[in-house]
């Protein structure tokens, strides 16, 4: 069964060796999911990835990506203070002068903070002055003059009221891009969650094949659905020392509700079991559910160690997900390195947080296939 699925690997390849490199720069660069997949797609086909630049605000994130890209040129940094989000027109010293130390950069990639676009953010959504950093990336391809940059977000960064994807649009044409974008349900990329993200594709015009258009290769993969067997199966009742594999305690009221969906062969908790502020008419049926073996998961966010936060607890035991179980259904094969000494709280978020890699993967391997980028 280990060699069928790659999430089982517990051997890290060399992302570092290959005949030749593909120089990468990520931002906004969490614990690695977008660098992971352009890694996993460049060593499929025998080239090494030079990770040149990798910035992220949280430390605990950026201590997993060093350790897991320990030579990456990785730091805690905010990105704004490199490449501001509206600046345009030419660039300023220290840009010329970071243009120069990274050198040519094959591929951009970056998931700026997404939570101003969230359709879960009740307080912010759409108006979140955070939603502006989606056009950092804009920015740092004017500098940096990739010749393909990649931009992930939730698909309600399409509803922006400043229109950032349009913008990112318009400012990639003018600096000789051709840019497709799309609404990309993962799970028909090989992950085990019914996870959806937009993903903004610019290439530079004179590196795409004559004929071709971006959008071609965010089409649909073609693979089985896989399901929460598939991806969690084998970690049932696994036992080890490391805080990846150890379930958040439950309160003895949802310890009960726990066993109830269980005893009764349930999977939506009865609305007089549920807490009281839940027991009216309520949208996000999925809190305290049960998820189901034979399914893909939901989309995995920090809550999922609260059944009160999602469809999160185990489809056969009283508990909600691992950490490791919730890295598995975001793709995390068991190679990539997350207990770094995260608190419990740290480690949710930057699992919660992560982009899964097969996002990247995919894009990367058709555009490596179709001599888009040419080593």
């Amino acid at each position: 069964m280990s060699g069928r699925n790659p999430l089982m690997r517990r051997k890290r390849p060399d992302f570092e060796l290959g005949d030749d490199a593909l120089t990468l720069v990520d931002l906004f660069s969490g614990t690695g999911g977008l660098s992971l997949g352009v890694a996993m797609a460049a060593h499929e086909a025998g080239l090494a990835t030079d990770i040149r630049l990798a910035l992220d605000f949280e430390s605990s994130a950026v201590t997993s990506y060093k350790e897991n890209f320990p030579k990456a040129n990785a730091s805690c940094r905010s990105v704004e203070e490199l490449f501001e989000p509206m600046a345009g027109g030419r660039l300023t010293a220290s840009q010329r002068e970071l243009q120069e130390t990274i050198g040519h950069v094959d591929i951009l990639v970056g998931g700026p903070p997404c939570q101003g676009h969230s359709n879960l953010n009740n307080h912010t959504r759409r108006r979140d002055p955070k939603n502006q950093l989606y056009l950092t990336m804009v920015r740092a391809a004017e500098v940096l003059r990739p010749s393909v940059v990649m931009i992930e977000n939730v698909p309600a960064v399409l509803h922006d009221s400043d229109n950032v994807v349009q913008t990112a649009r318009e400012r990639l044409a003018r600096a000789g891009y051709i840019v497709g974008d799309r609404v990309i349900p993962l799970v028909t990329f090989g992950v085990a969650q019914r996870r959806k993200r937009h993903l903004l594709l610019g290439i530079l015009e004179e590196a795409l094949p004559k004929g071709a258009h971006p959008i071609e290769f965010l089409a649909d993969g073609t693979r089985q659905t896989r399901d929460l067997r598939w991806a969690i199966g084998d970690l049932v009742d696994n036992v080890s020392e490391s805080i990846l594999d150890k379930a958040s305690r439950p309160s003895a009221e949802n310890l009960r509700r726990m066993k109830y969906l269980l005893d009764n062969d349930e999977y939506d908790l009865p609305n007089r079991l549920r807490p009281k502020c839940h027991q009216r008419e309520h949208t996000y049926r999925a809190m305290y559910g049960r998820l189901r073996w034979e399914l893909p998961s939901p989309t995995i966010t920090s809550g999922f160690g609260s059944m009160g936060r999602g469809r999160f607890m185990h489809p056969s035991r009283a508990r909600c997900l691992t950490p490791h179980e919730a890295a598995r259904l975001q793709g995390f094969p068991d190679f990539f390195v997350l207990d770094t000494g995260a608190s419990r709280s740290q480690l949710e978020t930057i699992i919660g947080n992560a982009v899964p890699p097969q996002l990247t993967e995919v894009v990367v391997r058709r555009l490596l296939h179709q001599g888009v980028l040419d080593l």
